[in-house]
Parts: C-alpha cells; sequence; structure tokens
C-alpha cells in the first residue's frame, strides 16, 4: 500500500502544527490535529488514556504555564495501513519550563477525515535511559 506525496506533506503538517499550537497556547484548536474523540495514551506519565479532544485541551489549559516551551517533531515515518488510515511513528523533543529537555516517541494512527487527515491515536513513550547493548 503506498501514500501520495499530497496525503505524505499533508500529515507531515498535521504532525508539525501540533507543535506550533501547543507552543502558542491554542490548545482551543486542537480539533485541527485531533479527533474529537482522540484516544491519547499517556499510561507512561501515569495518565492512561485520555479519550475526547475536549479533555485533552482542558488537560493541556490546566497545566498552564508548566507546558513545555518547545515541541519539536522529527524522524516522522509513515506506514499506511488502508486507503484512509497511516501509522506515524515520529520523536518528539520538548524544552520544559526549567530548561531541560526530554524525548519520546510518538506512536500515532491518523485517518482522513472530511476536514482532512488527523490524529484518532496518539501514545507518548518517553526515553528515559539510554540504550544498552
Amino acid at each position: 500500500m503506498s501514500i501520495s506525496t499530497a496525503d505524505r506533506l499533508a500529515i507531515h503538517e498535521l504532525l508539525s502544527l501540533h507543535g506550533h499550537l501547543s507552543d502558542a497556547g491554542a490548545f482551543d484548536r486542537f480539533h485541527e490535529v485531533f479527533t474529537d474523540d482522540i484516544a491519547y495514551d499517556l499510561t507512561a506519565y501515569g495518565a492512561g488514556i485520555v479519550t475526547g479532544g475536549d479533555i485533552l485541551r482542558d488537560m493541556a489549559l490546566q497545566l498552564g504555564d508548566n507546558n513545555p516551551r518547545g515541541h519539536h517533531v522529527t524522524n516522522i515515518v509513515l506506514t499506511p495501513t488502508t486507503s484512509d488510515a497511516v501509522e506515524a511513528l515520529s520523536k518528539g523533543l520538548a524544552v520544559d519550563v526549567d530548561g531541560t529537555t526530554g524525548t519520546v516517541t510518538y506512536a500515532d494512527t491518523v485517518i482522513r477525515t472530511t476536514e482532512g487527515w488527523r490524529i484518532s491515536r496518539r501514545s507518548v513513550i518517553p526515553r528515559h535511559k539510554p540504550i544498552t547493548p
């Protein structure tokens, strides 16, 4: 299964838009990135799976000034699963309030909707320790 160049670019921009919206505090625009019924898996952070765009937005608003200062997405790999669904794997780098940084892997399911591509499921997997052979 393949994905068109136009769809590939649209999905790359979608993944990047999350960081721009988060950094601008534009959480009320999360509907441009996520489906209304997003399943946002924060289990690794002790928050379980957050379901629903409104709840996700409210969580981000509640964090307020404790939200990371910068969200950066890199190393995007797309694997089409159907003509209207893609598994997206990417790396996230965040600069926190105190200047420390953290890195995660985002494992996303991205689906084609009437509004365009949207993330319907995201797992955030932190990287806490170096790889040891």
